[in-house]
Parts: structure tokens; sequence; C-alpha cells
């Protein structure tokens, strides 16, 4: 209750009150002072209308301290408070009218009004107040939540809402990353029939959701470990969130061709996601790069060690020289034919199209006779065959050495490059 809008709509009771109480002491020692048409005086007027007055602002400051006992935010209380506001005027232009005599030339002008608003009621300015009056009684969103129009593909924090428009801080938009930019948004409320809108804070006082980090790590990594890591950081970066919502932090995976998915899930603060995120990669990062039993996936290379020194997959890291990429004659390359979903074919021959080759294809001499093709491939067969088709000639690789009699296969855990990345 110690807030601005507290002490303000405190004030404003108490001023209402005084002057109630002045027009009723003035009332009693001086009775039917200044009659009206109606046969009151000014005075009695004045009770009743100030009185009426005072009487909201009471009933929305006791509002207000009923939702803040039940824990809720202090702006619901201000919300009711401005409909109680609207009411409580209205009330007081019909006292008015009463007392003036006035009540039924009133009445004929607010019918003639009246008929105009039903006219009026399908156009938006009307369909947008009443959903501002539904918005502030049933308070499916306040300000300080963070709501999605999926429609709109619109995320923002609410700021306020109005009786025409309820204003949003975008989230997103100009950056990819689920932060306020500080962009004014206003969606008309009349939209808010037509619309589903996705609350992520319903309770403020827990503003918190279910977030992820994705991590790929090869087939040969220490599964053990990299969960441990992965664990480890996002208790570290939210250990606070963890003690407020009592949710630890927790492990699902997915097997691909390239290694393994460890999908690490925990509770996150709504507003505060992106870099919450941030944090936890570069902790699981460090640690990866300290641990050597725990090695990132790459498409095409099968590791980030790999990769780095030019393995052989599943070889050991230490003692091998990178080796030169040179161009082959694709003619003179052997392979077993090519099974593979024709789209996944199509798809990687359009993607090598616009982007090129991006990463060589891995062959091996072969001395033997009789096949016609002085090299044996080793992993890229889809690429070669995207390549053929494509009209190529040469294809960029590299040429390891004969090791042996039996026919070279690509190590299981080094499948094809058969998706061609941009």
């Amino acid at each position: 209750m110690r807030t601005r809008y507290g002490r303000r709509t405190f004030t404003v009771f108490i001023l209402w009150t005084l002057l109630a109480g002045a027009c009723l002491a003035v009332e009693l020692a001086y009775p039917g002072l200044l009659p009206l048409a109606s046969g009151v005086s000014v005075f009695r007027f004045g009770v009743v209308a100030f009185g009426a007055l005072a009487l909201g602002r009471l009933l929305s400051l006791t509002i207000t301290r009923v939702l803040v006992l039940r824990e809720k935010p202090v702006v619901e209380g201000r919300m009711i408070g401005r409909v109680l506001g609207l009411v409580t005027w209205i009330a007081v232009v019909l006292i008015g009218a009463w007392a003036l005599g006035r009540l039924s030339s009133f009445g004929t002008v607010f019918s003639l009004f009246g008929g105009m608003v039903i006219g009026w009621s399908l156009q938006a300015p009307v369909s947008g107040f009443v959903a501002w009056i539904m918005v502030s009684l049933k308070r499916p969103f306040r300000p300080g939540d963070r709501i999605q129009f999926p429609k709109l593909e619109l995320t923002g924090d609410v700021q306020d809402v109005g009786a025409m428009y309820t204003t949003l801080d975008q989230v997103g938009g100009s950056i990819g990353s689920e932060e306020a930019v500080g962009r004014t948004i206003l969606v008309p409320n009349a939209m808010l029939f037509d619309e589903v809108v996705i609350n992520y804070t319903v309770g403020q006082a827990r503003p918190y959701m279910l977030d992820e980090v994705v991590v790929r790590i090869t087939y040969d990594s220490n599964w053990d470990t990299a969960e441990k890591i992965l664990i480890s950081a996002a208790r570290e970066i939210t250990g606070d969130i963890i003690a407020e919502t009592g949710v630890q932090p927790y492990i699902r995976s997915d097997l691909y061709d390239y290694g393994v998915y460890l999908q690490l899930r925990y509770q996150t603060h709504v507003n505060g996601r992106a870099e919450i995120a941030y944090r936890i990669q570069k902790h699981i990062f460090e640690e990866i790069q300290r641990d050597p039993t725990v090695d990132i996936a790459i498409p095409f290379i099968y590791s980030y060690r790999a990769g780095r020194d030019m393995k052989e997959p599943g070889a050991p890291v230490e003692g091998r020289a990178l080796q030169e990429v040179q161009d082959v004659d694709l003619e003179s390359i052997h392979m077993q034919p090519v099974r593979a979903d024709a789209q996944d074919l199509e798809q990687l021959v359009k993607s090598i199209a616009v982007h090129g080759l991006l990463e060589p294809v891995i062959v091996q001499k072969n001395p033997r006779q009789g096949l016609g093709a002085p090299y044996e491939i080793l992993t890229g067969n889809l690429r070669v065959e995207a390549c053929r088709r494509l009209g190529w000639k040469t294809i960029p690789a590299i040429v390891r050495p004969w090791r042996g009699d039996t026919t070279a296969v690509p190590h299981p855990d080094a499948p094809d490059g058969e998706k061609q990345e941009g």
C-alpha cells in the first residue's frame, strides 16, 4: 500500500471526505440553504456527491489492500480503481441531473445516446472500451506481465492497460533474443476479443519459465562428465532461482548423425532469459575446453578437436599433421551406389549450388587393379553424388594414403555429411 498510487488515492479520499463533511456541517447549520429545482439544497447535494466520490476511493483502497494481502500486484488494484472511478462519476452526474430537476430530460438524452452507442457497439472503440473493462475486472494480464500474441508474432512487456489500447514494451523484433528493446507497441483492445494471448508471468511473484541450452557432444565423449558440466553450470548461474522455485535443472537427450544432443533444462527468469542462457553457455564452453574427455560434435568434420587437427574420426587427438586439400577428378573416385532419400539429396544439390562445397570430402589412394579409379571414398558419398549432378569435373578432397587391402569404409562415428550447412 505504500506506493505512489496508494498515497494519491488516499489523499483524494481525504479531500472528498473533507468536502462532504464541510457540506454536511453547513446543511446542519443552515437547513435548506440555496435550494435547487428538486427542492434539495446545494449543500445536501454536495454531501451526496462528495460522499459518493469518497466512497469510490474507499472501495478502491479496500480492494487494493485485499489484493496485496493475497500477494497480488498493486497494479491490479489500480486497474479496478479506474473502473470504480468511472462508475462513481456517472453516479454523480445522475445525482446532479436529479438535483437540478433535469433527470427526465437527461434520461431522454441518455436514451438517444444509448441508441447511438448500441449502433456503435460493433465498432472498434466501443469494443476496445468493453475489452478494457473486462481485462481490468478479470485481469488475464497486468502491467509488468510478459505476454505474446502468436497470430501477430508479437511479444512484449505490458506497460499499461488503457481504455482503448494496451501498451507494450516490445520483446525481440529488432534483435534475435527475448529481451525488451524499448520500442513501444500500442495494441487496440478491440483485438483482444479475436486474439490468443499467452501470459508468461501469470503470477508476478514467481515470473519463471522453463528454458533449455542444447550442447552437441561426440559419441566418444564421456557422457557422465558432460552431464555434470551442464548441471553444474545451471546450478551455479541459477542458484537463486532454484532456491525460489525449488526446481532443479535436469538433462534430456537425443541422438543424431554426428553425436548426442544434451538438452539442459532449467528454470529461468522471464525477463532475464537471454542473459542467463548466455552465462550458462559460456560456463559450459569454458569447462569443456578444460576437459579432454568431452568433445563438441560438428557436422562434416565429426568434432571440434578432429576438425582442428584434421584427424580421422575417433583417432587420438595428438600426433597428426594438417593435410592439404586438393582438387580430385570426380571420375577418378570409386564408391558404392548412393542410398539416400531423394528429397535430402535434392536439398543438398541446391545448397551446394548456392553456397558451394563447405567441407572437402576424404578419399584414399587405391592401388588395386580393376576398379578403374585411383581413389576410394572414405567420407562424402552424398557430396560426391551431388557435385556429379551439378556437372562438376573436380571436387575438393583430402587424399590419404592406402592403408591395406580391405575395402575402406567410413568410421561409424563419422557419417557422411548428408546436410549442407549454409
